[in-house]
């Protein structure tokens, strides 16, 4: 393929292993047993990043995120993760205000550790608490206690991580007396830069979707999550997202550029990538083996699928409609090669009921839209 390949670029990398497989991820998560093969899978990686190079005819392209994600990466050593870093740095060019993501498990936090974690040039965390009750967190099947949460961020700080991010879950199983509203004040009072607060949903081959907890109802659910978004707002944290909440300036540029329908690279496995090329105007995905060993013996061998055009539509509305600030005609052209016209239709119907508003150019979801984001959907399916 020897075709320009559009900026901007992101960088994401799995490692899959975690110390323990949670019954509600769906992910590409797989329990530890026995020494993690470091320094064979960081090879694998770097090696994996220059045939995706090789493969779209790109040379030193500059790098805006790396987002490396799980699994939980904070398993890996500083060392390797180092070793990790200037592979990168030798076969792109990272932007100098690169934003550089590694996610941890409270479980895994030590000072020296993460300490060198920052020296080396990871500049964001994001640590997944979920919950700040230990009863939740038990039946959530996690690791770690939420002494070891709140130890977590205030690590994270003292060390010098002033861009870190906090996960929680809402609707998550009833339990006498537990409020989702005091995990949310526990998260504002550590202080993080950003928190992403998610509805527990029992995906399918999950443990949980075999075996589902008794989770509140829908309007409990709903109830519960205003108010929790209130809070975080009066707090001074944006959603920018439908998942996602930050303080100015501290929004997650990484996963901003995938709602965008931007492009990344994605090394590692299980790990998905999104390339567009031009002269003629092409979008290409990619997914790696899921298997760690499988990804490991047979790097290259998997080959980038052409998008069709038809589905360039829906998968950009998909990402899209996620964000409050909306896009503009210019900008769906530029990431999809298509004219509005091929969008127009299901704006229409979402403008004409009240889901969709057009102002200052921009198509965004109405505040009403905003809660409706699967009926918006569906107007967009062909």
């Amino acid at each position: 393929m020897c075709k320009k390949i559009l900026p901007p670029i992101s960088l994401y990398i799995h490692i899959p292993w975690c110390i323990k497989k949670c019954p509600y991820c769906d992910f590409n998560s797989h329990a530890v047993k026995g020494e993690l093969p470091e320094i064979r899978y960081i090879d694998a990686l770097l090696q994996d990043l220059s045939l995706d190079l090789e493969r779209f005819a790109v040379r030193q392209p500059t790098i805006g995120t790396i987002f490396i994600g799980g699994g939980t990466p904070s398993l890996f050593s500083p060392e390797a993760i180092d070793r990790l870093l200037c592979g990168i740095r030798c076969q792109t060019k990272l932007a100098d205000n690169a934003e550089i993501t590694l996610e941890a498990n409270p479980g895994t936090f030590e000072s020296g550790k993460f300490a060198e974690f920052r020296a080396i040039g990871i500049n964001r965390l994001s640590i997944g608490v979920q919950s700040f009750n230990d009863e939740q967190l038990k039946k959530l099947g996690r690791v770690h206690s939420s002494a070891e949460a709140i130890h977590a961020a205030e690590i994270a700080q003292r060390v010098g991580f002033s861009n870190f991010n906090l996960d929680l879950m809402f609707g998550l199983p009833e339990i006498s007396g537990y409020s989702g509203l005091s995990d949310i004040r526990t998260a504002v009072d550590m202080n993080p830069t950003h928190i992403s607060f998610y509805q527990l949903t029992l995906e399918p081959n999950t443990y949980f979707h075999k075996f589902p907890p008794q989770l509140p109802g829908e309007e409990s659910i709903f109830a519960g999550q205003m108010q929790c978004q209130a809070l975080l707002e009066s707090a001074g944290y944006w959603q920018y997202e439908i998942s996602a909440y930050s303080k100015p300036g501290a929004q997650c540029r990484h996963n901003r550029n995938y709602w965008q329908f931007g492009d990344y690279l994605g090394i590692g496995a299980g790990a998905h990538g999104k390339i567009s090329l031009e002269l003629p105007f092409e979008v290409y995905r990619s997914v790696k083996p899921k298997s760690p060993e499988l990804y490991m013996q047979t790097l290259g061998e998997e080959k980038p699928v052409l998008c069709e055009a038809d589905n360039l539509p829906i998968e950009f509305a998909m990402n899209h409609f996620r964000l409050k600030e909306g896009f503009t005609e210019a900008h769906y052209r530029a990431v999809t090669g298509l004219s509005l016209d091929s969008l127009q239709p299901g704006l229409e119907q979402c403008i004409a009921q009240g889901l969709v508003d057009f102002t200052d150019d921009h198509y965004r979801c109405s505040e009403h839209g905003w809660n409706f984001l699967d009926t918006i959907l569906e107007k967009f399916i062909r």
